[in-house]
């Protein structure tokens, strides 16, 4: 076998482990040095099957009871001061794997991507729900996320047998568990956070181009220097949110006014 096709053959994921085995007995130091990189690609993609495998714990209890349609539930932006709060309910297949499945908050913008259209096409269900700023300025954001998620729920399109949710006490006539740092710990509850925050950030990457000063494709809506100083500058727009402080001071004292549609 020639250099080229030794690199060809460790290139494939699906590599014949015979041949694999028999270029350990290759004493040319470049089938060598291509070997070495092969077996330490392959211990980090098997360390990341077992990371991913492991967050299936929970669902696992549940499977090995026959349960097999598990609803994750997690939200992002809960926070900011302008933009909704997004909700989503995700069921995966059983140990569905996706290398990098985490927490969105420890994945990158670009892989948070690749991830969320893996989703998309994957899982048995998705469901997305955004409450916009004026239903969280007559609930309160924690009641505005809570009625967010029974709604994400009831509109997955196959009816959930189980729930796993990041933190919230939900409750619903199929066994729920509320896990803190759910995000971290649950296949479902990761994958619906990435789906949530993709879904958010593509919505406030809208709101950035109609209203261009306050920087919301960069802060997503959340309360940077630079986003109160556009509130200073230009106003309160339509999307902030106005029970939450600073912008409510700033309302009250007349710091801010209402954002002027060019």
């Amino acid at each position: 076998m020639t250099i080229a096709e030794v690199r060809a053959l460790l290139a494939r994921r699906d590599a014949d482990p015979e041949a694999v085995a028999a270029l350990a007995a290759d004493p040319r130091k470049g089938v060598q040095t291509l070997l070495a990189a092969y077996m330490r690609r392959m211990e980090r993609e098997n360390a990341e099957i077992a990371r991913v495998e492991a967050m299936y714990h929970y669902e696992s209890e549940l499977y090995k009871k026959g349960v097999r349609y598990i609803a994750g539930i997690d939200e992002v932006g809960r926070g900011p001061l302008a933009g909704p709060v997004t909700v989503a309910a995700v069921i995966l297949p059983p140990h569905w794997f996706a290398a990098g499945l985490n927490d969105s908050k420890k994945v990158t913008p670009k892989h948070r991507e690749e991830l969320a259209q893996k989703i998309h096409e994957e899982a048995v269900a998705v469901s997305i729900v955004s409450l916009p700023p004026e239903e969280i300025d007559a609930l309160n954001i924690y009641e505005a996320t809570m009625m967010a998620m029974y709604e994400a729920v009831k509109r997955l399109p196959i009816r959930p047998e189980a729930v796993i949710v990041d933190a919230m006490p939900l409750h619903f006539q199929v066994p729920t568990r509320s896990l803190v740092h759910g995000d971290a710990r649950s296949a479902s509850v990761a994958a619906a956070s990435i789906a949530a925050k993709v879904h958010r950030d593509h919505l406030m990457d809208e709101y950035d181009r109609t209203y261009p000063e306050y920087g919301f494709a960069q802060n997503k809506g959340y309360g940077t220097a630079e986003h109160i100083a556009a509130i200073e500058s230009f106003g309160i727009t339509p999307i902030h949110r106005k029970s939450f402080d600073p912008v409510r001071s700033m309302l009250e004292d007349g710091r801010a006014h209402f954002y002027i549609e060019k």
